[in-house]
């Protein structure tokens, strides 16, 4: 294996280390777009983790209201083993877990969460360990938890999994449990970095305020006027909306939550925009005022309804692209119901939709997801001709 290579930082500061084989990722300075300069938290590096730009282009949905023009973005090509959005995120985060010297980086999602799971793809990249602490039902927390979809790419880049009950996240939260995981960890003789759930930090935002300085340059021109987005821990959304804003012309922001409430995620915005110096009075609108955060779980969270599933199977078939169940397909089939509901009001619309990942999702409910595929009737037994007398087996 090819030796450690030094990549600079920013001038005239320490260089970081890579870990061997990882020649690829490079650790530099970071400007951050002039409408978004004034804001506070400008991140001082990041690596380069995600292949970007990801593609924009047009997106045939069976089934839209006439007039109108669905695109995609495709955040779920961003590299890093399908890690979707959450590499942008990650990108900042790890430069900053590097630069304070820390070792180890621990986490907290759902069972099958993918953000665990990228966060410990980044980080065995980057030659540090991972710790997730990961929400799993009462009766199999004393149990393996198995090695389906997310689970089988964190176990096999070393993650160590730590299960905790529905109760237990409740009570403490997310803070607690990583303050309680990383107490251990520090006797352990290690250093954790915590990141927190989904990545949505204020240092997490900039991964999506930068996006949008992306957006702008394969987009300008062209006419948007909204953008739909799967919303599960609010950073993404928040950072497409401030950077629209900011960036003008100020495009319709709707994120489909795929848990908690509307009340929850519009505090948790205000909260951000706080920290980052774009407060009411600054911004001249609160989170309210800023995006529009639309109801989708449906029976909850990582629970899919049969209507969703046959969302996913339905623009599968038709274009070519998959959703996940528990984010992205919950917010198309949120967008494409409030689309039926109300054409009228999507007519001469332009609409881009940020995929943002999570394919590994999928096997999780492969049960659920079989008989749909298979009452397409296209596994088929090939009728071959019989062999020729004489012709070999």
């Amino acid at each position: 294996m090819a030796q450690a290579k030094e990549v600079a930082g920013r001038t005239g500061e320490q260089a970081d280390s890579v870990h061997a084989g990882c020649q690829m990722l490079q650790l530099e300075p970071y400007t951050a777009p002039a409408w978004a300069a004034t804001l506070k938290g400008v991140p001082r590096q990041r690596y380069r983790l995600a292949q970007l730009p990801t593609p924009v282009h047009p997106w045939a949905v069976p089934g839209l209201p006439p007039g109108c023009e669905l695109h995609i973005k495709r955040d779920d090509l961003t590299g890093m083993q399908l890690s979707g959005n959450k590499v942008r995120k990650l990108e900042f985060l790890l430069a900053e877990a590097r630069e304070k010297g820390h070792d180890s980086v621990l986490t907290i999602g759902g069972i099958q969460s993918n953000h665990a799971r990228a966060t410990a793809v980044a980080a065995r990249y980057l030659g540090m360990e991972s710790h997730l602490i990961l929400r799993n039902s009462d009766e199999l927390l004393d149990q393996d938890p198995g090695v389906t979809g997310n689970l089988l790419v964190e176990r096999l880049v070393g993650a160590h999994i730590w299960q905790v009950s529905t109760e237990e996240l409740m009570r403490l939260r997310s803070k607690g449990l990583g303050d309680a995981l990383a107490a251990q960890l520090r006797q352990r003789g290690l250093n954790p970095y915590f990141v927190a759930l989904g990545g949505s930090s204020v240092l997490g935002v900039w991964g999506y305020l930068d996006m949008m300085r992306e957006l702008e340059q394969q987009t300008a021109g062209q006419g948007f006027t909204d953008i739909a987005v799967a919303c599960g821990s609010s950073g993404t959304a928040l950072g497409i909306a401030l950077g629209s804003r900011l960036a003008g012309p100020g495009l319709r922001v709707h994120a489909y939550c795929v848990c908690a409430s509307l009340a929850f995620f519009y505090r948790h915005c205000d909260m951000l925009l706080a920290e980052l110096g774009a407060a009411p009075e600054v911004l001249g609108c609160s989170a309210e005022g800023l995006l529009r955060i639309v109801q989708a779980q449906g029976e909850g969270y990582a629970k899919s309804r049969p209507e969703e599933l046959e969302c996913i199977a339905e623009v599968a078939a038709a274009t070519g692209i998959i959703l996940d169940p528990v984010y992205t397909g919950k917010a198309l089939h949120g967008l494409v119901s409030e689309m039926a509901a109300d054409p009228g009001a999507w007519a001469g619309r332009k609409v881009l939709f940020v995929h943002t990942g999570g394919l590994l999702g999928m096997y999780d409910k492969a049960a659920q997801l079989a008989p749909l595929v298979q009452r397409a009737g296209r596994a088929h037994r090939l009728t071959v001709p019989p062999a020729a007398d004489g012709e070999a087996a």
